[in-house]
């Protein structure tokens, strides 16, 4: 029985079928460069119905079942898609891994929330699986993802707060980015690290069962790698280490380096043998050699000089104006992807910036607090680089309303911040596998959302608004995918804020340049706002695009290339066809 008719199957012994809402907005956003070669065309959507409760974040395509795995983090599951038909994509069942014994010998309780999933050609997928408190180690479970129902093969300990898992080319293991964010009142820190677990065999290795020998997971399959090479001085310079347990008075960590520093997201090299990893908050990203599960190197990320490269500070200036001021934006990414040209692998970071922020330690300030409650001043030659008084830069027309991080910048001998750093650079970059910067997007993406959409520029995803996100993090790139299409290769950039997809041609890494955007979204509707939020969510279309994934033409259903977008503020699992335009 095909997938196409098999909608209606068995899940813990009742029938279900969920068909797909009708998701796709009237006239989506679309603003295209002249002489693009293409552009995407939203063609179908799948709708959970539940707003801002991370419903649908991190989407990947099992082309062999023609299936779409999607995380939905508010049932801490794994949402199975049958995609065949793409313009109506129909739930079939959910992953949910409670109650799962696992091989360490601990059985995953209720509460444990799913944060990633990946999957293997021959069916086998994997999902990061965070354990109710997130402190505590978490579970690489295994799975089924060809199976007619829910079908769990088992489980792996990993480390704590397991936020992205993803497969090596040959599907031989799965590398897991374990963040090991701290308690809110930071009691308890646990160190970042990166899981590698060698996987079960492949099906057609198994024999005339066909199947994956749930014999195959044991703990001794998993390898860490951790920081502790990098304590007591060993980290280069320019990667950010900051409010820790020690800062929060919380207590003295014997490895501080390795509990600061929290794993976001992996990128492999085409021969599978290093990984790249961002470190979020410390602005860089770790080298790792798969093989021996070893960290081998921390590359920083650098800063954008906003008094080179302008953008919008302020949301209460009544305008759209990209203007240079003195401030530094540390690139701080979220997901990473990498291609190779040439023989050279390059990264291509998603700058969506973030900040440490939580009950026992904060290092969150606007610029117009500087001087205020206890805070050091702003420096007076700060001000004097654009002409003006530290009072005219504090208004909030001005830098007043910037969020600035109070944890770099400050100068001891006079007595204020010399520097202000603010979280994200609102594009993407492109860098070598050594950490070169070999592109920056700079301030292209504001450029093109006050063209496309001048009324809304910079709106928020629960509500719609104008400049709602200038003052901070603005359109906040997070997700990223590469795919090629005829030949060309090109970045997809998902937009978390004001949502949509932006498409540059990366073919020439150093001349990387813009193609579309195109965002399902109807900023008439602000659900946020709305007295039926229900209604207004039915009609709203995307909002707070997360995870990517892209589908080549000859996996896809269609004949055409396409592009899957989770968004976790709509709940919204959406399609978008590669449109030929030329």
């Amino acid at each position: 029985m095909s997938l196409r008719t098999a909608l209606t199957l068995a899940v813990a012994g009742t029938l279900v079928a969920t068909p797909a809402f009708a998701g796709i907005v009237a006239e989506p956003v679309q603003h295209t460069a002249d002489g693009a070669a293409l552009t995407l065309t939203p063609v179908g959507t799948h709708e959970t119905g539940i707003f801002d409760e991370s419903a649908a974040e991190i989407v990947t395509w099992h082309a062999a079942a023609q299936r779409t795995l999607v995380v939905n983090a508010t049932s801490g599951s794994v949402d199975v898609l049958d995609a065949a038909d793409p313009t109506a994509p129909t739930k079939i069942y959910e992953i949910n891994a409670a109650g799962t014994a696992a091989a360490d010998g601990s059985v995953i309780p209720e509460g444990a929330i799913a944060n990633s999933v990946a999957v293997r050609e021959d069916g086998l997928g994997v999902a990061a699986v965070e354990a109710p408190e997130k402190t505590d180690a978490g579970w690489l479970v295994v799975f089924d993802a060809d199976a007619d129902a829910p079908s769990i093969l088992g489980a792996y300990r990993v480390g704590a707060l397991p936020d992205m898992v993803t497969l090596t080319p040959r599907g031989d293991s799965a590398l897991v980015a374990n963040e090991g964010e701290p308690a809110e009142d930071y009691g308890v820190d646990p160190e970042g690290s990166i899981s590698v677990v060698a996987l079960p065999k492949h099906k057609t290795d198994k024999g005339r069962s066909g199947q994956h020998g749930p014999q195959a997971i044991t703990q001794d399959k998993v390898a860490t790698a951790d920081f502790h090479a990098f304590e007591g001085g060993n980290l280069p310079e320019g990667v950010r280490i900051f409010g820790g347990r020690e800062d929060a008075g919380t207590g003295t960590p014997e490895f501080p380096v390795s509990e600061n520093l929290e794993p976001e997201y992996i990128t492999l090299s085409k021969n599978g043998r290093t990984a790249w990893v961002s470190l979020q908050e410390a602005n860089a990203l770790a080298v790792v050699d798969v093989r021996s599960a070893t960290v081998t190197d921390i590359l920083p990320l650098g800063t954008v000089d906003r008094m080179e490269v302008p953008f919008d500070p302020s949301d209460k200036d009544d305008e759209i104006d990209l203007g240079t001021w003195p401030v530094q934006g540390f690139r701080l990414p979220d997901a990473i992807d990498s291609y190779q040209v040439k023989g050279t692998t390059y990264l291509v970071t998603a700058n969506e910036g973030d900040s440490r922020d939580w009950d026992g330690y904060s290092e969150e300030a606007r610029v117009k607090n500087l001087g205020k409650k206890g805070l050091p001043p702003v420096c007076d030659s700060v001000a004097a680089q654009v002409g003006m008084t530290v009072e005219e830069l504090q208004e909030d027309e001005n830098l007043g309303r910037l969020n600035i991080t109070l944890a770099q910048g400050y100068d001891e001998a006079q007595g204020c911040y010399a520097e202000l750093f603010t979280y994200g650079s609102r594009g993407f970059s492109i860098f070598d596998g050594a950490g070169t910067l070999v592109f920056d997007s700079g301030s292209q993406f504001e450029e093109t959302i006050a063209a496309a959409v001048p009324d809304y520029f910079n709106s928020n995803h629960s509500e719609t608004n104008v400049e709602g996100r200038s003052d901070d993090k603005g359109p906040e790139p997070e997700g990223v995918v590469i795919g090629e299409v005829d030949g060309r290769t090109y970045a997809f950039i998902g937009l978390e804020r004001i949502g949509g997809v932006m498409v540059y041609d990366i073919t020439d890494p150093a001349g990387a340049f813009y193609v579309t955007y195109v965002n399902n979204r109807d900023f008439s509707v602000s659900v946020e706002d709305a007295d039926d939020i229900s209604a207004a969510l039915a009609q709203a279309g995307d909002l707070g695009a997360e995870g990517l994934d892209f589908v080549p033409a000859k996996e896809s259903p269609t004949g055409e290339a396409l592009v899957i977008v989770g968004n976790e503020v709509s709940g919204t699992t959406t399609f978008f066809e590669v449109t030929d335009l030329r």
